[in-house]
């Protein structure tokens, strides 16, 4: 009888146990997670103390205190200095020891919980608008990229002059680390440079009769600031230009004096002599060939446009005279002459209806 009750008392015992296990179980797992419950997404600097990371934790709804994170740091150990700077998700109810660890740096000096941020550069005139654009997306900030791609060693190891170096952007979007520094991003963007000119590219750069790929991309430049909207024109625009150069006659585009005038022209629609009449190594109206480099930073489509020109034989163009943005093209100056004046007349009776 007593072998029965103790029989039945045991499983008793296992039943309450049983019952009550998950109930014991999330208790004991409850201990040391964060109080997010959903992904959090946070930011942290270089040279943080642990009371800095806490702080962006419990800041950002991960910790409630950082009590435990400290306690953890201090039990294991863990050197300040190993904190990785970057972006970081931390998902919901992660375990303090995840938690430290995933914000160590690994052997490529980022954390397991670290991920990647993009860095998006579209219609940048130079490089300070670069660096600007940049230094929103990563931890380098513009002051540091400028100071990095005028640097003389920068620019003799890529192989470019400062005017030639926006040739080395290729804008589209990209994935960093937020952790990048400014020698990191142009070793990349030189990387990606040369990806992009493949020995075919090259064997066009000297059938049109160009002397190097920043040569591409300055004219190339030219043809995106005469025209943006109207892909099917780059070709011919491109054409065009060495139509020009090839008959030793000046480029004559008016986006390069207006690069000149910096930001001085910006909206104004009717240009005058004495706008062109800048003196400025990039004026095409003063001198001839290319200009020193590249008016704008330019997307690689165009590149390929200048590459691939279009068969025609105009040395004229002019816009046509309505809101399509498209051109007039012509190899007769007396043509163009005419061109130019409808155009103009247009445009003087278009701004008289606005005022």
């Amino acid at each position: 009888m007593g072998k029965k009750i103790a029989i039945v008392i045991a499983l008793i015992g296992i039943l309450i146990v049983g019952l009550n296990w998950s109930r014991i179980s999330s208790f004991l797992d409850r201990e040391g997670r964060t109080i997010n419950n959903s992904e959090v997404k946070l930011f942290l600097l270089n040279n943080t103390t642990v009371d800095d990371v806490v702080s962006v934790l419990v800041e950002s709804g991960v910790l409630e205190n950082g009590e435990e994170f400290k306690a953890y740091v201090g039990q294991n150990n863990v050197d300040p200095a190993d904190f990785a700077s970057g972006k970081f998700v931390i998902l919901s109810q992660t375990k303090i020891s995840t938690l430290v660890n995933g914000l160590l740096k690994g052997e490529n000096g980022q954390g397991d919980l670290e991920v990647t941020v993009n860095v998006v550069f579209n219609r940048c005139k130079d490089i300070y608008d670069v660096a600007g654009s940049i230094s929103k997306c990563i931890q380098a900030d513009s002051i540091s990229l400028i100071e990095c791609f005028t640097s003389q060693d920068v620019l003799n190891k890529y192989g470019f002059t400062i005017e030639q170096l926006p040739a080395i952007f290729i804008p589209r979007k990209y994935e960093f680390y937020f952790d990048t520094d400014a020698r990191m991003f142009i070793s990349f963007m030189a990387e990606e440079f040369k990806s992009f000119w493949t020995s075919e590219r090259m064997a066009k750069l000297n059938t049109i009769g160009l002397k190097s790929p920043s040569q591409a991309v300055t004219l190339a430049s030219i043809v995106y600031s005469e025209q943006s909207k109207v892909e099917e024109e780059w070709s011919v625009i491109a054409r065009l230009y060495l139509n020009r150069i090839s008959k030793g006659q000046k480029l004559q585009s008016d986006p390069t004096f207006k690069f000149c005038w910096g930001g001085e022209l910006d909206g104004v629609e009717r240009l005058m002599g004495r706008h062109r009449d800048i003196d400025c190594p990039y004026n095409t109206y003063k001198y001839e060939g290319l200009p020193p480099g590249p008016i704008s930073i330019t997307p690689s489509v165009v590149v390929d446009a200048v590459l691939n020109p279009a068969d025609n034989n105009f040395t004229f163009m002019c816009a046509k005279p309505d809101y399509s943005g498209r051109h007039n093209f012509t190899s007769s100056d007396v043509q163009h002459v005419k061109n130019a004046r409808i155009y103009q007349n247009w445009l003087k009776s278009e701004l008289k209806k606005r005022n």
